[in-house]
């Protein structure tokens, strides 16, 4: 899948969006991150045996919210879901989320979780190059892995100018909006744009149209 400047965003622009939508539009970071979470269960859930095993990576800032959010809508549906966390959740958002998705039956990783499902949720449009250690070592796991990989928003390890490591995800489930940097992925990757809560006006507002979100009813005219 490829986009065109008219159809998605440059990272820059995508954060602008983002905080236009909270500033102007009240639309709260906790709500998207609740939105972009029960996303992707759905489409994990999509992906997955009910008696698979699910394994779902997180950071320490919002895209880990995210992930934990479906970590918790999982593991309340009857999956088994395993968290992979890679530095301490101390973030207040995050650390909301772990709690509830350990509350609702949710894992920490113990020794050599073999997961079915990989969710890369580790970092999100705020990455930066060089990665730490902590994920490089995680993600080359996943990438010998025989899990379908799924990533929350961009892969981790996508921004990056040198040849470093990237989640070599199968499938990528964007926020909101495509990013013209996903145009650097391989062709056999399946992309996704989530609903986050974003109004049409504001998508005309940064000069692109109402994308076709996953899991969405057409509107009927």
């Amino acid at each position: 899948m490829h986009f065109t400047p008219s159809e998605a965003l440059a990272i820059a622009a995508f954060k602008e969006m983002d905080y236009t939508a909270v500033r102007d539009y009240h639309l709260p970071i906790e709500l998207m991150m609740e939105n972009a979470g029960l996303m992707l269960a759905k489409l994990v859930a999509e992906n997955a045996g009910l008696n698979g095993r699910i394994l779902i990576g997180a950071g320490n800032g919002n895209n880990g919210g995210g992930g934990l959010v479906a970590a918790r809508r999982l593991a309340a549906w009857g999956y088994k879901v395993y968290l992979d966390l890679p530095v301490p959740i101390t973030k207040e958002l995050p650390k909301r989320q772990l709690d509830r998705a350990l509350l609702f039956g949710a894992q920490k990783q113990k020794g050599d979780t073999q997961p079915d499902v990989w969710i890369d949720a580790y970092l999100g449009f705020s990455q930066r190059s060089p990665l730490a250690e902590e994920f490089v070592s995680v993600i080359n796991s996943a990438n010998t892995s025989k899990a379908l990989r799924i990533s929350l928003d961009l892969p981790t390890g996508i921004a990056a100018t040198t040849n470093t490591q990237m989640f070599m995800a199968d499938i990528v489930l964007t926020l909101a909006a495509p990013k013209l940097i996903l145009n650097t992925l391989s062709e056999s990757t399946r992309i996704y744009i989530a609903d986050i809560g974003i109004p049409e006006p504001l998508y005309k507002q940064f000069g692109i149209g109402l994308p076709n979100f996953y899991n969405h009813q057409k509107r009927k005219h």
